[in-house]
């Protein structure tokens, strides 16, 4: 097989009983049980063999030599008295001839024991991430990523797509994050720019000619750490299609993403074509959320005009919404949990009540409602049984507290959810506007290259006062997976004078248009085909097929929540000669 072993460590079974063997791996571990008797648990990327220890000769070759040392061991296969049922190799042994070591490790206690690395301090994990990615659970989702990427490869291949890649040094964009600059050195006080997404240059190459792009593209973004995003550094499925709308980009990806999320992922049911299609007041409206989990099968309901004025202070001029929910039998103690934790999460306030098994209303802020217990009963459907959470605030406010509340509840009834599959749906007709919570101002609510629905007309009515701009909806949509946003994307602007309009209501001439995207603008300019795309958060997926939680168990080498690689100490100081070649001062630093 290689030079240092003619077999894995997963490989051997009683076929290969009596056959001499070399094996390498790490010594995992090694237990002594009597005279010149030992065994010898070695591991590799493959599996685990015992080799069992015999002779004084092969116990003096180990003796001294630390956990984790790498090992080539030379010997015959046998039959073990006692299998092990729960390994592949669990039923053959190797008697060893020669053991040598290959690397040694040269410390006598771990960071923590390999096995176990996922209990350890993630500090401690990502600091010593070598380690930590010996642990055959930890190695699996990394495994299991690379085997995602190779069926996306394929899979948008079969469907015509070229791969082609595109820069990783450009110019800064506005395209929503804070840029990762990159001083020049040849040109003193200009910048490049990572690229946040391969926006642009996807586009021009539609713009080019090119007829169907992907690329698993890496994107760099100066953001804050989630759960379900890593700061810094990504990856996505990035694709453009040219002379297409949005329904061709949903027939690909819905071709594409169903049998990799049925074959690779924890559970082994995945949404069918056509995806639902969802439009965004509308999620709103129902889930409380723009990225709704259909798996649970709970909607909210407006109790605004019933509960505006029922005399219960933070229910008066607010908008109300409900969560109604059978079969949540909660204690006092449960039940003011979930509201705190709504709270923490939103920073609004959760109420609620209950219809009890006798048709009365009890707890929370029943006292509040009884006169209009009728009402109630019969607007939001309920019976006897039935817990109802409630929110108030403005419209929005009330919308995604609700949502927060109504993933809760799902969560905590396992009869409402249908937790082992996964569903997947189309988000569309987003605004294409929004009032911005800093400036105060309009603003693009997505990205500015976007299709308005209505096209120039809707454009020009708004600029004419005669359409509200936040009324105007695009053809922008997202993917959504069991409550995670996978990607955004949309039917792309590719007139130029569409685009000069989009701008101009948000404070921005042609000119600007022209500084701010200068190749794009120009190449509309020589005629420019419809096009349209989106691009799937491989991190994400993986994320899913895994059923991890945070984003950095499929990530190989993550940062940590601070934008930090505690393994490679980065970001970290660099020379005088090396600032002076690139033109910069450095007015302030920051104490450690």
């Amino acid at each position: 097989m290689t030079q240092n072993r003619t077999h894995t460590c997963g490989e051997l079974r009683l076929e290969h009983v009596g056959q001499t063997v070399t094996l390498a791996g790490f010594l995992e571990n090694i237990r002594e049980v009597g005279q010149n008797l030992a065994f010898l648990v070695l591991r590799d990327f493959y599996g685990v063999t015992q080799v069992v220890i015999e002779t004084e000769e092969m116990l003096a070759a180990v003796k001294g030599v630390n956990k984790e040392s790498a090992l080539r061991v030379t010997g015959t296969v046998r039959e073990r008295d006692s299998k092990n049922p729960k390994l592949p190799t669990g039923d053959i042994e190797v008697v060893p001839t020669e053991i040598k070591v290959l690397g040694r490790c040269r410390h006598n206690e771990l960071p923590f024991p390999i096995r176990r690395s996922r209990e350890a301090d993630e500090s401690q994990r990502l600091k010593y991430r070598y380690l930590d990615l010996r642990n055959p659970e930890v190695k699996d989702n990394i495994v299991l990523r690379c085997q995602v990427v190779s069926a996306l490869r394929a899979a948008m291949a079969a469907e015509g797509f070229l791969e082609i890649t595109t820069p990783i040094l450009t110019a800064s964009s506005p395209e929503g994050a804070r840029d990762y600059l990159v001083p020049s050195r040849k040109h003193p006080g200009k910048f490049y720019a990572l690229p946040q997404a391969p926006q642009q240059f996807k586009q021009l190459l539609m713009a080019s000619g090119f007829d169907r792009y992907f690329q698993i593209a890496p994107c760099f973004r100066d953001e804050d750490a989630r759960g379900d995003r890593s700061p810094g550094e990504f990856y996505q499925l990035d694709m453009e299609m040219a002379f297409a709308d949005q329904e061709d980009v949903f027939r690909v990806l819905e071709r594409v993403l169903p049998p990799i999320f049925a074959k690779y992922g924890k559970y082994d049911i995945a949404s069918t074509a056509p995806f639902r299609r969802i439009p965004y007041l509308d999620a709103m409206e129902t889930y409380g959320s723009d990225k709704p989990d259909l798996r649970i099968d709970l909607t909210v309901r407006d109790a605004t005009n019933l509960l505006a004025d029922c005399g219960f202070g933070p229910f008066a001029e607010a908008v109300v919404k409900a969560v109604p929910v059978t079969g949540f039998a909660a204690t006092r103690k449960q039940i003011d949990k979930l509201c705190a934790d709504v709270e923490v999460q939103t920073g609004q306030k959760a109420y609620w009540f209950r219809l009890d098994e006798n048709g009365e209303l009890v707890g929370g802020v029943s006292k509040f409602l009884q006169e209009r217990k009728e009402e109630l009963i019969s607007h939001l459907e309920l019976v006897p049984g039935t817990f109802v959470g409630l929110t108030a605030g403005p419209r929005l406010t009330a919308q995604k507290t609700a949502g927060v509340l109504r993933a809760k509840l799902g969560q905590l009834c396992p009869e409402h959810m249908d937790a082992q599959r996964y569903e997947f749906c189309w988000i569309v007709d987003f605004p294409m506007y929004e009032i911005g919570e800093e400036s105060g101002q309009l603003e693009f609510c997505h990205n500015p290259f976007s299709m308005p629905n209505g096209g120039l007309e809707i454009l020009k009515r708004a600029a004419a006062g005669e359409v509200d701009p936040l009324s105007i909806t695009a053809y922008q949509y997202d993917l959504v997976c069991n409550g995670v946003e996978l990607s955004s994307g949309a039917v792309r602007n590719h007139d130029p004078e569409i685009m000069v309009e989009a701008f101009q209501l948000v404070r921005l001439g042609e000119e600007d248009v022209k500084a701010k995207f200068p190749a794009l603008y120009h190449a509309f300019t020589y005629g420019a085909p419809p096009h349209a795309g989106i691009a799937p958060g491989v991190d994400r997926m993986v994320m899913l097929l895994s059923g991890e939680e945070s984003i950095r168990e499929v990530i190989p080498f993550p940062m940590n929540k601070n934008a930090q690689d505690l393994m490679m100490g980065a970001p970290g100081v660099v020379t005088q000669a090396q600032l002076d070649e690139l033109h910069i001062a450095v007015t302030e630093t920051e104490e450690e």
